[in-house]
């Protein structure tokens, strides 16, 4: 009996992913031979160094980005083999992107950028969506930012707009791409709350890449990449215990705590 996605409990999951870039002498593997699921309503933090191929992978599990060789799915949807089509529909429906670059639409104003998701799905949000917007408006503090177009915002509110964005249709799965990164500590520790209400609360669930430990000690779980595989996938950390794990990584030596 082949045993589907939905009866694993998760998401998103790849098998066997690889991705190269160049070729020869100047191949670079950023990932090899990855296996890793993200579970139903839990918020999972990706972690790694520099060139480690996290964002690569979430690229990849998202959609966005095809691989080497291997196989992605988005629930049980097997997007491998989609056209952009069918990639385009299947994100706009189920999938929520909070991008380092933000990715906002210059010529609208912060709320035609909370609402584009529904624009482009050609419909108005319902009752219960409104209302849901209006409640990660006031959280994130927009309300005297809405009529504001992209330029007229710091980099703060910009991310706010696109996490917002991200949360508005209340997708199955969110992909956060160091989603605090240009925040100042309260916000980011809002936006983190927010993230982790979303898979708490509402079933979502979220993959957040981040370098930051802090940032990861929200989450449920913490997978590590190094050189383009999965080093260890620990269930929730401190972040004394992630910054321990990360330096004794790079120093190659022991771990100097038990993480359980």
């Amino acid at each position: 009996m082949d045993i589907s996605t939905t009866d694993l409990g998760l998401a998103a999951r790849v098998q066997q992913l690889t991705k190269t870039y160049g070729a020869g002498g100047n191949e670079v593997r950023a990932l090899d031979g990855v296996s890793i699921g993200i579970r139903r309503g839990e918020f999972t933090a990706i972690m790694g160094p520099s060139g480690s191929g996290k964002s690569t992978l979430m690229h990849i599990m998202a959609g966005l980005d095809a691989p080497t060789s291997g196989r992605a799915w988005i629930g049980d949807t097997d997007i491998t083999g989609l056209s952009d089509l069918e990639l385009t529909i299947l994100r706009r429906r189920r999938v929520g992107f909070v991008f380092q670059a933000f990715n906002l639409v210059p010529t609208l104003d912060a709320i035609g950028n909370i609402l584009l998701p529904f624009d482009l799905d050609g419909r108005r949000p319902t009752a219960l969506e409104r209302a849901r917007i209006d409640g990660l408006v006031q959280t994130l503090g927009l309300e005297s930012r809405l009529r504001h177009r992209p330029h007229e915002l710091s980099g703060g509110q910009q991310q706010r707009v696109a996490i917002a964005r991200a949360l508005a249709t209340s997708p199955d799965l969110v992909f956060a791409d160091e989603p605090t990164g240009n925040l100042d500590s309260r916000s980011g520790r809002e936006v983190l709350g927010l993230l982790a209400a979303a898979s708490r609360d509402h079933g979502q669930s979220i993959a957040m890449v981040t370098h930051d430990p802090v940032a990861a000690s929200h989450a449920d779980r913490v997978v590590f990449l190094g050189d383009g595989r999965v080093v260890a996938d620990k269930p929730r950390q401190s972040a004394e215990e992630i910054s321990a794990y990360m330096l004794a990584t790079e120093l190659g030596t022991p771990e100097p705590v038990v993480l359980s």
